[in-house]
């Protein structure tokens, strides 16, 4: 780190057979232990979206992983046909589209709970980079020359950017993230991060606050 900007040197090595392996094994040990406690809930929220605002109460979306494109589940938190007028526009936080429960759920994270199924049926997993949408990968490339070397492992419900920022992080900060989570890859940190993830479900937003200049080396500390 000079000054306030951090440097990082990123050589996109993957995972190993092995990393592979156990990182599968954990995603399906835990993802079928989620999906049985959160049914209830799951259920409760899709209730109260349904009674709010017609339409589904769950929905699908294309997003990019390391094996390709694939279709995410999420709770909807937006109103219905959202992007009928617009086409596809990133969410921000205060976006006029999302609702007055979908405003919590995004807040909580429980909009992203139904990924649960994506993960056992191997599209994720439980840890590791968001994946993004089709129509704004390209972009974030120019923007972001290392961006996509985020595809180096499968996308995650959550990740290091998810406990240290915050819904409306922007991206440079959260790719840093998901880069060293990637680099430093190891089966312990991935149960640390789910962990690290209740924590910050139920008792704090994350450290990173958008625009705030960052120490990272302290942050990871």
């Amino acid at each position: 780190q000079i000054d306030d900007t951090p440097y990082l040197y990123f050589d996109s090595r993957g995972l190993s057979g092995e990393e592979k392996f156990f990182k599968r094994l954990f995603d399906l040990l835990f993802s079928i232990i989620l999906a049985i406690i959160t049914f209830p809930v799951m259920l409760v929220c899709a209730l109260i979206i349904k009674l709010e605002s017609k339409g589904p109460a769950l929905f699908t979306q294309e997003r990019v992983s390391r094996d390709g494109v694939f279709n995410i589940y999420k709770l909807r938190t937006m109103v219905p046909d959202a992007e009928k007028e617009t086409g596809a526009v990133i969410s921000s936080a205060n976006d006029s589209r999302i609702t007055k429960f979908g405003k919590f759920l995004r807040k909580s994270r429980l909009d992203e709970v139904p990924q649960i199924y994506n993960v056992i049926k191997g599209d994720m997993s439980l840890i590791g980079p968001r994946p993004e949408r089709p129509e704004f990968i390209q972009d974030f490339i120019r923007k972001y020359p290392d961006y996509d070397k985020r595809h180096a492992v499968k996308a995650g419900i959550s990740g290091l950017a998810q406990i240290m920022g915050k819904y409306s992080t922007n991206a440079s900060d959260k790719l840093r993230y998901d880069l060293i989570y990637i680099r430093n890859y190891s089966i312990l940190l991935d149960i640390k991060i789910f962990f690290l993830t209740l924590k910050t479900v139920f008792l704090e937003p994350g450290s990173v606050q958008d625009g705030a200049n960052v120490d990272y080396t302290d942050e990871m500390k």
